[in-house]
C-alpha cells in the first residue's frame, strides 16, 4: 500500500520475457552462465593487458571485458530478483541490463565489418559522409538504450494506461532500431564483394579475409537471431501474467539471450580477433592499413637491430 501512495513502483499485470524467477530452476542456470562470463571476462581483460604491453593496441578487446561485466550484473540482479520476487526495483533493474548488455556486441560487429570494408573498397569505407553516418548511428544506438530505459522506468511508476502505451510505442521503436542495427554489419560485407574490386585494396591483421568474413558473418547472424526474438515477442500482444506465451517461458529468454552471447564470446574470443582484425593506430585514410603497417614493421626490426649488433660485438 506505501509504494501506491508514491506513485509506485507497480507490477506489470503482464507478461514478460523470462517470466518471473524462482529459486529453482533460474539460479542453478544463472549460476552457470555466470561462471561462463567470468571466465570469459578474464580472458579478454587477459588478452588486453598483454597486447598493451606489447603495444599492440586492440580496445575491442577492452570493449569485450566490459560486455561480460555488464552481463555478470544482469545474473546477480536476476538472482538477487528470485530471492526476492515482489521487488519491484529488482525488476526493473534486472529487465533493464537484460536489454542495454548485448548493444556492446552489436557496435563490436559493426567496428569489425567496417575495417573489412574499408579494407575491400577504401574509398567508400573512408568516405567522409560515411564517417559521419557513423557517429549519427552511434548517438542512435545510445539514444535507443536511453529510450528504453526511460519508458520502462516511465512505465512501472504510473497506472494511465495512455501514458503505459506511449511507453510501450517507444520501446518498440527502440527495439525495432536495434534489430535494423544488427543487420549492418551484413550489409557492408555485401557492398565490400558485391561492388566492383577496388585497386587500392588493402590487408590488415594476420589470417586471410575468408575467415575474417565467416566470423563477422557468424556473429552478426546470432546477434540479428537474438535481436530479431525479441522485437518479435515484443510487437505480439502482450499476454496477462496468468496466461504468459511461449517466447515468455525461461527457455526461450536464457537461450535467445545468454546462450547464443556465449556462442559469440566463443566466437570473437577464440579466433583471436586481436590479431586478425588489428589495424595499425592511427589510420585515418586510403592506404593507412599498408602504409602505418609497414612503419610499424620495419619499427621493429630497427628495434632488433642493436640487440645483433651488440652479440657481435661481445662476440
Amino acid at each position: 500500500m506505501l509504494l501506491d501512495k508514491r506513485g509506485g513502483p507497480y507490477a506489470s499485470p503482464y507478461a514478460g520475457l523470462g517470466g518471473l524467477p524462482s529459486v529453482i530452476p533460474d539460479i542453478p542456470i544463472c549460476a552457470v552462465f555466470l561462471a561462463l562470463y567470468i571466465g570469459f571476462a578474464a580472458t579478454n581483460m587477459t588478452i588486453l593487458q598483454i597486447n598493451r604491453r606489447r603495444n599492440h593496441k586492440f580496445l575491442i578487446s577492452g570493449m569485450l571485458f566490459g560486455f561480460c561485466m555488464a552481463r555478470i550484473t544482469t545474473l546477480v540482479l536476476r538472482i538477487a530478483w528470485a530471492n526476492r520476487q515482489h521487488n519491484v526495483r529488482l525488476a526493473i533493474a534486472a529487465n533493464i541490463f537484460v536489454n542495454a548488455g548485448v548493444l556492446l556486441v552489436y557496435i563490436i560487429n559493426l567496428l569489425l565489418a567496417q575495417r573489412i570494408l574499408r579494407a575491400k573498397q577504401p574509398r567508400i569505407g573512408w568516405n567522409p559522409g560515411l564517417r559521419v553516418a557513423y557517429k549519427i548511428l552511434y548517438a542512435l544506438i545510445a539514444g535507443a538504450l536511453i529510450m528504453v530505459i526511460t519508458s520502462i522506468v516511465v512505465s512501472v511508476y504510473t497506472l494511465d494506461k495512455h501514458t503505459q502505451s506511449q511507453c510501450r510505442d517507444v520501446q518498440l521503436a527502440a527495439i525495432t532500431l536495434l534489430l535494423v542495427i544488427t543487420c549492418l554489419p551484413i550489409l557492408h560485407l555485401l557492398v565490400a564483394f558485391l561492388f566492383p574490386r577496388s585497386e587500392q585494396e588493402e590487408s590488415f591483421g594476420k589470417g586471410n579475409m575468408t575467415a575474417k568474413v565467416i566470423i563477422v558473418a557468424l556473429s552478426s547472424a546470432l546477434c540479428i537471431l537474438i535481436a530479431g526474438f525479441k522485437a518479435g515477442a515484443n510487437w505480439s500482444s502482450p499476454r496477462p501474467v496468468t496466461n504468459p506465451a511461449w517466447y515468455d517461458a525461461k527457455a526461450p529468454f536464457y537461450v535467445f539471450n545468454f546462450v547464443l552471447e556465449i556462442l559469440i564470446l566463443c566466437l570473437l574470443t577464440f579466433s583471436r580477433i586481436d590479431k586478425r582484425f588489428h589495424i595499425p593506430n592511427g589510420s585515418t585514410q586510403p592506404g593507412d592499413y599498408t602504409r602505418l603497417g609497414l612503419q610499424l614493421d620495419k619499427g621493429a626490426e630497427t628495434d632488433q637491430v642493436p640487440d645483433s649488433v651488440e652479440m657481435k660485438n661481445s662476440a
